[in-house]
């Protein structure tokens, strides 16, 4: 069974403003940003002290840092974001206009059809992997997809519901015995 976990997803990047999808690459937290971490770190100063983990990416643990308020955290490439490929740091008027193809579902799909991106397959097998060594609640710092399908495998929901869940950053995201909660 899959213990309690608060997930938090990083602050707002330049690239958000700017629309850039990140995935493997990474831009600095905005000021905005910054102040979603302290909004993070005001909401995990009402919990118990637990484990926490972060994605090894820039602002990731960036935010760790801010949220965490100066608690110690783990970090884990099996929490980096989704893999966009020779895609990363594109924008999605870029991708449509490039591979059209990719998003005629509609919703978050196009994340698994990108040519040479990692897929949800990938991404769901290191998340599983990642949660399964888990014995204890945790704080986990990831990014908008890869928190999405945390979600996903914490709460055995199928592929079908990738996406359905809302991602707030500067909130918490609490999980526990198959339930969601935004905390903020």
């Amino acid at each position: 069974m899959i213990p309690e976990l608060y997930l938090l997803r990083h602050g707002e990047t330049e690239w958000n403003v700017q629309g850039r999808l990140q995935g493997r690459l990474d831009s600095p937290l905005t000021e905005r940003g910054q102040e979603q971490a302290r909004r993070q770190a005001e909401l995990l100063a009402a919990l118990p002290p637990m484990a926490a983990w972060a994605s090894p990416a820039g602002r990731a643990v960036a935010t760790a840092r801010i949220a965490l308020a100066g608690r110690p955290f783990r970090q884990d490439w099996r929490l980096v974001e989704i893999d966009l490929g020779p895609q990363n740091g594109a924008t999605l008027a870029d991708l449509r206009q490039a591979h059209p193809q990719a998003f005629t579902a509609g919703g978050i799909g196009w994340y698994d059809r990108l040519p040479g991106a990692e897929g949800f397959a990938a991404l769901r097998a290191r998340v599983a992997a990642f949660l399964a060594e888990l014995d204890q609640p945790a704080v986990i710092v990831t990014h908008g997809i890869t928190l999405h399908m945390i979600r996903l495998v914490a709460m055995d929901l199928p592929l079908a519901a990738l996406g359905r869940l809302p991602v707030v950053q500067g909130a918490l995201h609490h999980v526990h015995q198959g339930r969601h909660q935004v905390i903020s």
